[in-house]
């Protein structure tokens, strides 16, 4: 766990992890702009053209090439390649972010997408598709309250555990430790 407070080092290769609406993206955008590290946001390497999902094969492979470099920041929660990333990693964030919140943001990206958010190539944005799929992680959302932190921390800690592990549970939490870096 950090100790926020004094200045805080963090590694080259960071991994930004928590629950859909936690804040990842953002907090990794934030992360980037003090450090300098290059941002991966995995949700935009995920879909091929005409939002079609990899296999688990060809989702590992782009994985595999996205986390080559010696620097960067990963954001994303899919939990089947969690281990890729926690293998090159050195620091993990762990957005801690209380569950209703993270369902409220999801219903607002339903409304509308977020500024300078990007899309998969090929792949198009309707209000149809987004109100959908993000509505559909209000109810994922919903049923994982009580589960996923444990099990994203338990893959942490089986597949992470040579990484310096930050948990942050608040908005000022994450100010406090973006401040300190």
């Amino acid at each position: 766990m950090s100790e926020i407070g004094s200045a805080l080092r963090i590694g080259r290769r960071v991994v930004v992890t928590g629950m859909a609406g936690a804040g990842k993206s953002t907090f990794a955008q934030q992360l980037s702009a003090k450090t300098g590290l290059p941002v991966i946001h995995l949700d935009v390497h995920f879909w091929k053209p005409g939002w079609v999902e990899p296999s688990d094969t060809e989702w590992r492979d782009v994985q595999s090439m996205l986390l080559a470099g010696e620097q960067w920041i990963a954001d994303g929660n899919y939990h089947e390649t969690l281990d890729l990333r926690l293998e090159r990693a050195d620091t993990v964030v762990y957005l801690d972010t209380p569950w209703w919140l993270c369902a409220a943001r999801a219903f607002v990206r339903g409304l509308r997408r977020p500024e300078g958010s990007q899309l998969p190539d090929g792949c198009k944005d309707t209000g149809w598709r987004r109100l959908r799929d993000e509505w559909w992680l209000v109810w994922r959302v919903w049923l994982g309250r009580k589960s996923e932190r444990e099990r994203e921390l338990a893959l942490v800690a089986r597949h992470g555990s040579h990484t310096a592990l930050h948990i942050l549970r608040s908005k000022r939490a994450v100010r406090q430790f973006l401040d300190d870096v």
